[in-house]
């Protein structure tokens, strides 16, 4: 059975940094993790994504803000935030495709696997 656990997420004021971690491992078949978000009646949003020989995507509106990474040995996906604002509040949840080998970051709601997400809230 595929884990991913998300932890990190939090209430920050506008401008401020959070840094989100996923627990998952990559396994022989495994691509891409990515982080995807949605809000209350809205659809979910693809935010970053990292494939397997470490090339990066991201969606226009957190270029510059946030950053993925990882650590193979920990087996933990990060998404670090900064400069948050409103309108990124949301549930954030990592994702996990395997098989495929492409990773484009507007696909990251549409990965196979997912966990249960973590709630970001961010005030003015």
């Amino acid at each position: 059975e595929v884990q991913l656990v998300e932890s990190g997420g939090g209430t920050v004021q506008a401008g401020g940094s959070l840094r989100l971690s996923c627990a998952g491992s990559w396994e022989y078949n495994t691509f891409c993790f990515g982080w995807f978000r949605q809000t209350p009646g809205n659809e979910r949003e693809g935010v970053a994504s990292i494939a397997l020989d470490g090339e990066t995507d991201y969606a226009d509106f957190v270029k510059g803000r946030f950053t993925i990474s990882r650590d193979r040995a920990k087996n933990i996906t990060y998404l670090e935030m900064n400069n948050l604002q409103p309108e990124d509040t949301a549930i954030y949840y990592c994702a996990r495709r395997d098989w495929w080998r492409l990773c484009p970051v507007e696909e990251a709601p549409r990965y196979l696997y997912r966990g249960q997400g973590t709630q970001v809230t961010v005030s003015s």
